[in-house]
């Protein structure tokens, strides 16, 4: 590859989630601000949320307008372009993607195009893998966007509203006990507590019967038995009832069947389990694995590519002696953001990315207000270590920080925190309306 070039390199990322969007962000103050290379962030969406905050967008306990990042407006800021669209497919022979036509409300808002590129990055992200189950796409609600956490919120609305009128039973179910079912199990609990403060009748607590469902032996199956016991207590104190080791077989109108032909009944479902690689790499022809991701060598180029990476959920890189593939997690994203993101411009002039390397700083899940759980990984003061209350949700809390500080710098990253602590005063606890 030659260091000269008569126009700037184009570099193409498609996805804006946690990698996608800190990339875009990195690139742009470097090669973007200086007229190096041409900056290009695709996104179906035209905002940005932390993926691993979407549970309380669900549940109604975070004010996702006042935290969204608008991409049009952060890309004029960081010196990178925003083009709204969805993956359709890529022409790696002549280094072009294709976006499918973009639709609101039942209208055409533009057309199918093409962008070429120079280097693609393919930062997807993943959803909620169903495993074929009859009846899941039909009656079950999914939290892997914004747009999917709205509408559960709305649908979780009308059912608190409908209770606090008729005395009805709240009933939902979720599926997956990992990280996701866990926390938004919780912060559903917290929201019909704050709920019940702002009427006179206290009853609705009680009426929310909650049930989460686990095919792995434990919930929380990735953290350490000793995590998965203590957030099982804390769950079932909430009155949440937590099954291990029961596998679903089907969903309908009023519930889940599962294996054992018992019946979950639940008005509202909540598929959770499992994690796929998200759509629009089908086709491509790359290296993908059962899960749909894209097989990657350690510089993250996608197997037998030479100018196509993939990064985060959507990417399957095994590491040098490891069994198993790195976990989908936005640790996991944010490392290879900003791994791409230093040495990219070294790309551009002939080098190679050398290999990644992960730092496991360890896991958090937070239980709401209530509790949080978590492991320190195997770098810093207290390797390995085990934490727990309000020091965990302090780490759990400083995660986001660290993203918002990525992205906005400290000036800015400050001001948005000032501002949601002033807002907090003012506003209600919950989305009411």
């Amino acid at each position: 590859m030659s260091a000269l070039h008569p126009h700037p390199r184009r570099i193409v990322v498609v996805g804006g989630g946690v990698a996608g969007l800190i990339l875009a962000t990195r690139l742009g103050r470097t090669l973007g601000a200086t007229g190096r290379a041409a900056i290009t962030l695709v996104d179906r969406s035209p905002t940005h949320l932390w993926k691993p905050m979407l549970h309380t967008i669900a549940a109604g306990t975070w004010n996702a307008y006042q935290q969204q990042v608008q991409y049009l407006t952060h890309a004029r800021a960081h010196h990178f372009s925003y083009v709204p669209g969805e993956l359709d497919g890529i022409d790696r022979a002549a280094r072009r993607i294709h976006l499918a036509p973009i639709r609101l409300e039942g209208e055409t808002v533009a057309e199918a195009r093409e962008l070429a590129y120079d280097a693609l990055v393919l930062a997807l992200g993943s959803s909620a893998n169903d495993f074929g189950t009859p009846g899941v796409n039909e009656h079950c609600h999914r939290i892997d966007s914004q747009e999917q956490a709205d509408a559960f919120n709305r649908r979780l609305r009308a059912h608190v509203a409908r209770s606090f009128v008729s005395g009805n039973h709240i009933d939902v179910a979720i599926v997956g006990g990992g990280a996701t079912g866990v926390e938004l199990a919780a912060e559903m609990s917290r929201m019909v507590e704050l709920a019940a403060s702002y009427g006179t009748e206290t009853g609705i607590r009680q009426r929310l019967r909650l049930t989460l469902l686990e095919g792995a032996p434990r919930i929380l199956n990735a953290f350490p038995e000793a995590i998965s016991i203590l957030a099982s207590t804390q769950l079932r104190a909430l009155g949440i009832d937590v099954r291990a080791g029961v596998r679903v077989m089907a969903a309908d109108s009023e519930g889940f069947v599962l294996e054992s032909g018992e019946r979950i009944n639940a008005t509202l479902k909540v598929w959770a389990a499992g994690i796929r690689a998200a759509d629009g790499i089908a086709g491509s022809e790359l290296e993908l694995n059962k899960l749909g991701q894209v097989v990657v060598t350690p510089s993250l180029l996608a197997n037998g590519e030479d100018c196509i990476f993939a990064i985060g959920d959507c990417a399957s890189l095994v590491l040098q002696d490891a069994e198993r593939p790195l976990p989908s997690t936005a640790q996991v994203a944010n490392q290879q953001a900003l791994h791409l993101a230093r040495h990219l411009p070294a790309w551009l002039s002939g080098r190679q990315v050398p290999p990644f390397s992960f730092r496991d700083f360890g896991a958090l899940v937070s239980l709401s207000d209530y509790n949080a759980f978590g492991t320190l990984g195997r770098f810093g003061f207290f390797r390995g270590g085990f934490i727990r209350g309000r020091f965990a949700q302090l780490s759990h809390a400083l995660l986001y920080r660290n993203h918002q500080l990525s992205l906005h710098g400290p000036g800015r990253a400050l001001l948005l925190w000032v501002a949601e602590r002033i807002n907090a005063l003012v506003n209600p606890k919950i989305r009411i309306s």
